[in-house]
Formats: C-alpha cells, sequence, structure tokens
C-alpha cells in the first residue's frame, strides 16, 4: 500500500478482541473499509482545496481541522484495510485530484457557500457510514468501532461549518453530490 499514514489519535477499539470472520465477512468488511478509505482520500483533497481558497482564518481553521481529522479516518481504514488482507482502490488518485479541484471550486463560491459544501459533505457522509454499520458483519467488531468514530467527527465537522455561517446549498447541488458519491463508493468497493 505505500508509505503509511500515521493518525494523530489512536485507532478506535484497540488491538483484538474480535471475533473470527468467515471468508465472506472479511471481503465484505475490507470493501466497505475500501471505500471508507477512499472518501478519506477523497476529503483531504476536498477540505486542503477549500482551505487554500478560504478569504478569512475561521473558515480555513474548520477546513484544516477537518482535513487533519479526516487523515486519522485514513490511517484507521488503511490499518484496518491491511488486517483484513485487503487493499485500497485503484481509483484513488483519481478520486484525489477529483476533489481537490471540487474543493478549490466550492471555496472561490465564498466562504459561506463552502462551509455549506462542507455541511451537506458531513451530513451524506454520515448517512453513507450509518448505511456501513448496518453492513459490516457483525463479528467485525473493529470496523465498527472505526466507522462509529468516523461518524462521529463526520457530525461534528458538519455542526463546525454550520457554527461558522455554511450556506444552504440548492437541491440540484446536493444531489450532484449524491450522485458523485454513488460513483465514487461503487467504483471503490470493486476496485
Amino acid at each position: 500500500m505505500g508509505a503509511k499514514t500515521q493518525a494523530a489519535r489512536g485507532l478506535p477499539g484497540g488491538p483484538g478482541g474480535e471475533l473470527v470472520l468467515e471468508e465472506a465477512e472479511r471481503r465484505e468488511s475490507a470493501r466497505l473499509m475500501r471505500v471508507n478509505h477512499a472518501g478519506e482520500v477523497a476529503a483531504q483533497a476536498l477540505y486542503r482545496g477549500q482551505a487554500l481558497t478560504a478569504e478569512n482564518a475561521a473558515a480555513a481553521a474548520a477546513m484544516n481541522q477537518a482535513a487533519a481529522e479526516e487523515l486519522d479516518h485514513l490511517a484507521w481504514c488503511e490499518q484496518r484495510i491491511a488486517e483484513l488482507d485487503g487493499r485500497v482502490s485503484l481509483f484513488n488518485p483519481l478520486w484525489y485530484a477529483g476533489s481537490f479541484v471540487i474543493g478549490l471550486s466550492a471555496g472561490v463560491l465564498g466562504d459561506r457557500m463552502s462551509l455549506g459544501f462542507l455541511s451537506e459533505t458531513e451530513r451524506q457522509v454520515e448517512s453513507h457510514l450509518r448505511d456501513h454499520l448496518d453492513r459490516l458483519p457483525p463479528a467485525d467488531g473493529r470496523s465498527r468501532a472505526i466507522v462509529l468514530q468516523m461518524q462521529h467527527d463526520e457530525i461534528e465537522h458538519g455542526a463546525k461549518a454550520e457554527t461558522l455561517g455554511a450556506a444552504p446549498l440548492p437541491g440540484w447541488v446536493k444531489e450532484a453530490m449524491r450522485l458523485t458519491s454513488r460513483l465514487m463508493t461503487r467504483g471503490s468497493y470493486w476496485l
């Protein structure tokens, strides 16, 4: 997988203690964690692009803080994928490049719209993580602990954006975000 990403925070759930996974459960967990990893790759790019174009220090700080916590998520997913004998998505460079451009574009629209984009992104990611909690094998407590902490952090990122003055996004933008996310999710699940 290349250079290992380092988390500032410890891995949720700690070491060991999980039940033995059947082969089909291991594969499903690895695929779901690969999707989560790809999402964190995209989040890094998105928030870095938004931070570069932020107009005020508070908005830039919110983007950078979100990116730092997303880096923890990236490292946790990467570690869990390795534990599950999985691999990261082959499309990660594409997800990063596309998300960076989207982040720059959102930032150019001004801080309120950029914060609105952050808020809506986190709302959609939180929903996606809830779905993964439903799909992860019950025996995979370690992946579940990671996803639960990620979900908690995503809710906080969205709430922070709201307190900083996030503007509501038009419905067509939210729908475009959902379609883009679906493409990334399906592509990463398999490749």
